[in-house]
């Protein structure tokens, strides 16, 4: 990418998104462009055609998905299957008919088998049964990244995937209902500790490990294979570190500084009960994560809720 490529970034609004936008302001591009979802409807093949048609950017980092926590992918399945699979097929078919140069895809590490070996290499992708929780999510990233490969092999279009582990930042969704673990966990021990609550209940049973990267890390990390990678297959991009929940739940109270008891529901669902993923991969192109997790959550805390 020159510094005066197009480059359209998909989801700018997002946690990733933003981080990516951020990223490429910061490295000096200028010719970007972005859309919000009522400016561009992703969903809506007319329109995203209508888009490429006109803009005819060179280059995309395809943000843009709906996603959310365990509730939101065990109570909207088809809404998490309909919309992704149609956001991917949109935006990586115009980029084919309309020329880009490189597209990246971005995925989720929840397109790994349930019960996968530790640490999760990119060849353990399709060689097991997925989390009920989230399955039609992961089966929309897994469709994305062969959608790309695909494309690769039949048109020679120089489309990468990439798939991130649990990311949490800036421009995060706090929403208890559809969040991911950490920025929940942040709401609940913030709100406790202004409400006095004796405790915070925390879902599950506090064992399953979890690997957490910063979105800030995660943008760089894209931004550095957009310029670095061009083959086929996907690239793993995390912190190579893992922390349990309780862990994490004590780290997020020390944090925030709650004075009072964590609980554990165990009735609710763990979920996967390990996801490392196996950074070799991205190691060896040359690119390792910056921002430690105690680092990370202070800063996010600071600017949710203390600002």
């Amino acid at each position: 990418m020159e510094l005066n490529s197009k480059i359209f970034v998909a989801g700018h609004r997002g946690m990733v998104g933003s981080a990516i936008l951020a990223n490429l302001k910061s490295k000096g591009y200028t010719n970007i462009v972005v859309r919000t979802s009522s400016e561009l409807n992703l969903i809506n093949q007319d329109d995203v055609a209508n888009f490429f048609q006109k803009e005819q950017p060179e280059y995309v980092f395809l943000a843009a998905a709906k996603v959310g926590g365990i509730i939101a992918n065990s109570t909207y399945k088809a809404d998490f299957i309909y919309e992704n699979l149609m956001i991917q097929n949109n935006v990586i078919h115009q980029s084919f008919k309309n020329g880009v140069k490189k597209l990246m895809f971005l995925g989720s590490s929840c397109i790994y088998p349930k019960m996968a070996p530790q640490p999760m290499k990119e060849e353990y992708l399709l060689t097991g049964l997925l989390e009920e929780t989230n399955e039609p999510y992961a089966i929309a990233k897994i469709a994305g990244i062969k959608m790309c490969d695909a494309y690769r092999d039949q048109y020679n279009c120089n489309f990468i995937s990439v798939m991130p582990t649990n990311l949490y930042g800036f421009n995060d969704n706090y929403d208890l209902q559809n969040s991911h673990v950490l920025p929940a966990l942040l709401r609940k021990f913030h709100e406790a500790k202004i409400n006095n609550d004796d405790e915070v209940m925390v879902w599950g049973t506090g064992s399953p490990l979890r690997e957490f990267l910063h979105a800030t890390d995660m943008a760089d990390a894209c931004v550095y294979l957009m310029q670095q990678y061009n083959d086929k297959g996907f690239v793993n991009i995390g912190s190579g570190k893992e922390i349990s929940i309780k862990d994490l739940a004590y780290l997020v109270k020390d944090i925030v500084g709650y004075q009072g008891r964590v609980t554990f529901d165990t009735s609710k669902p763990d979920g996967t009960p390990r996801k490392l993923m196996d950074e070799s991969k991205l190691t060896q192109l040359g690119w390792t994560a910056s921002i430690t997790l105690e680092e990370g959550i202070r800063g996010v805390y600071q600017e949710k809720f203390l600002n």
